[in-house]
């Protein structure tokens, strides 16, 4: 169910229309499938069990619900659902249509609000629970839960179609499909020891190609494909075993897929040839320079430095002040670095954001101000929901001489 929940539930909302109705019906297919299977044994198709049951189902609902006078207006349709279930032998159930990608169009309509693109879209296609995605966005799961139902019947009345829509309405949704592809990306690139989470980066990845073999002259699609490949590729060398985080500085690039990295440069490239570089393309070229560089001391720390200036004109956020700093504390010295801090660390939303108070300590461990770095480094600890980040952060500390026992989970 975890593998294909997504998957169903797209098919499910674009068939019926209605993505409650979706999540509900599924529902009832998995307690049928609780009482069916352990009498009869696995199908051979269990997915497909799952999705023609979820239609049957829904199918009887329709009939229960509606009036005669709506059954007749929606004759063709009830006609049409009925000959897709009846006409396939019990025994044989179809693979499930892949309806991902219609599915996030319509999350990403103009008419939702624009927080509701991502949250229903992690609900929907990627099978994130109400409350995963209200931890991500820092609100309840009463807030998510209402916000996600207000979006649905959103869909629902006003008849927002699950479409992927015609070539001169993709620029209304243009942004807010690849923020949310990269949001998945991003969701599950942040979890380190979870195959669910390589899942999901490699499903963003997946819907980044359909996207740039929708429409091969955007060249923002491309450049968010060539920095999630440029990423990924990254990944095997995160861990040394479950429990241990190793930053980039000291990972062994011997183990980083050279093939990701050669596909993503070279769409990189062919993407730069076509006009001014955007957002997603400049931060895959900074992804492009990490990847080519034999080790991190041979990182083109200026040329960094100089793309994170051109990245801010497009996104003036305080994360890319961040990320800017670290790479001036690597081209000019972590003074400098420290220096440009100090503006950011008026922000009240920094305050608890884990990777200021990370790159921070960071930057005062290379500039010898080892007390002031503990500080930053337990600080940064505290803010880690990752076992493994908490761990790589208690040894930065033991290196610092910082010999007092951590009452922590590592």
């Amino acid at each position: 169910m975890r593998n294909h929940q997504g998957r169903l539930i797209a098919a499910l909302s674009v068939q019926f229309r209605d993505i409650d109705l979706a999540e509900d019906v599924l529902q009832d297919a998995l307690a049928a499938a609780l009482i069916s299977w352990p009498k009869s044994g696995m199908p051979r198709n269990p997915e497909g069990w799952l999705y023609q049951t979820s239609k049957r189902k829904a199918i009887d609902r329709y009939r229960r619900s509606v009036t005669r006078r709506e059954k007749m207006g929606s004759l063709a349709h009830q006609t049409q659902l009925d000959t897709m279930v009846n006409d396939e032998e019990p025994d044989e159930y179809q693979s499930i249509p892949d309806e991902r990608l219609r599915l996030i169009f319509t999350c990403c309509h103009p008419a939702l609000p624009t927080l509701a693109h991502t949250s229903l879209t992690l609900k929907t296609v990627c099978s994130l629970s109400t409350s995963q995605i209200a931890a991500a966005y820092l609100v309840s799961e009463t807030a998510m839960a209402q916000r996600l139902v207000r979006a649905k019947n959103k869909i629902k009345k006003a008849g927002i179609p699950f479409i992927v829509p015609d070539a001169d309405l993709w620029p209304e949704r243009w942004k807010s499909v690849l923020g949310v592809v990269y949001l998945i990306f991003n969701e599950g690139y942040s979890s380190l020891d979870s195959k669910a989470s390589i899942d999901l980066c490699e499903e963003a990845i997946r819907l980044g190609r359909i996207l740039v073999r929708l429409l091969p002259d955007e060249t923002e699609a491309a450049g968010l494909l060539a920095l999630m490949l440029l990423t990924h590729a990254r990944r095997p060398a995160r861990l040394a075993n479950p429990d241990v985080y190793i930053s980039l500085e000291d990972q062994n690039r011997d183990l980083w897929e050279k093939a990701s990295i050669m596909e993503g440069q070279n769409l990189l490239l062919t993407t730069l040839t076509k006009g001014k570089p955007q957002a997603y393309q400049i931060q895959a070229a900074i992804s492009a320079i990490h990847c080519q560089a034999s080790n991190y001391k041979d990182t083109d720390w200026h040329e960094i430095s100089a793309l994170y200036e051109r990245l801010y004109v497009y996104e003036p956020t305080p994360v890319v002040l961040l990320n800017a700093s670290v790479a001036l504390s690597f081209a000019q010295s972590p003074a400098t670095g420290l220096a440009s801090l100090e503006f950011l660390g008026k922000s009240a939303k920094l305050e608890t954001y884990q990777p200021y108070h990370a790159a921070r300590a960071d930057m005062l461990r290379r500039d010898g101000q080892n007390k002031q770095a503990r500080q930053a480094y337990k600080r940064a600890r505290d803010l880690s929901p990752s076992l493994q980040e908490q761990a790589y952060f208690t040894e930065r500390l033991s290196q610092l001489g910082d010999t007092k026992a951590y009452r922590g989970s590592v």
